[in-house]
């Protein structure tokens, strides 16, 4: 696991639009984990990959009605989305194929909870067509928002803004899925709008920033 994939510095992130509160608290749960993981011997890949199938199985859970034990589910395995980090930082073990593999599965995760949120509302709700359109919009957001950090850094520029970075879209989505859970359908798909229209906007603010950083690297490689 490299330390220099976007979900590394959520917690760190000076425009992130979680309080520090939030984040504090968040390093102060994190410390003991990657504690333990260490004293069991796990690597930030394993840890990977066991978020992954924690995902997987909240996701079902949630396809079939489940939405409260899902939601538990989906922050306890998004508490280990930051450990695999914070363990290679601890460990020193930061990887190329780490960061690989992270980037990769991170996708995959998103797109389980997705499906399987998709699947929630197909079955549950009188006339799912918005709402389904509403999640397909999110998905391609988040993705949009991963894959534009990805190509800034491939060409040696920072995308580290906007307002929907990983730790703020699963915290938006486990809010969702909790308060449907409770009987707040609605809750959920205002989350899913949200979502969609946050993503879109941070993909735009990343647009604009890497523009503007690329116009500043041409007027000074030009000038000297």
């Amino acid at each position: 696991m490299s330390v220099s994939g976007e979900r590394a510095h959520d917690l760190r992130r000076g425009d992130s639009v979680l309080p520090k509160w939030v984040k504090d608290a968040g390093r102060a749960i994190l410390a003991p984990i990657v504690r333990l993981a260490i004293a069991l011997h796990l690597t930030p890949n394993t840890i990977t990959v066991i978020g992954l199938v924690i995902t997987l199985i909240a996701s079902v859970l949630v396809a079939n009605g489940m939405l409260l034990v899902g939601a538990a589910i989906l922050t306890a395995g998004s508490l280990l989305d930051a450990v695999d980090g914070a363990l290679a930082r601890a460990q020193g073990s930061g990887t190329a194929f780490g960061s690989f593999l992270d980037s990769t599965l991170d996708r995959a995760s998103e797109a389980i909870l997705f499906i399987g949120i998709g699947a929630w509302l197909l079955a549950s709700l009188a006339d799912p067509t918005w709402p389904v359109i509403g999640l397909m919009v999110a998905l391609a957001g988040s993705f949009l928002v991963s894959y534009s950090h990805a190509r800034a850094q491939g060409i040696g520029l920072a995308a580290n803004v906007g307002l929907a970075p990983r730790t703020e879209r699963l915290v938006l989505v486990i809010a969702g899925v909790a308060l449907a859970g409770l009987g707040f359908s609605v809750g959920l798909i205002g989350a899913i709008g949200i979502l969609a229209a946050l993503t879109v906007v941070t993909v735009i603010q990343r647009i604009w920033h890497v523009w503007r950083l690329s116009q500043a690297s041409q007027s000074n490689a030009e000038e000297t």
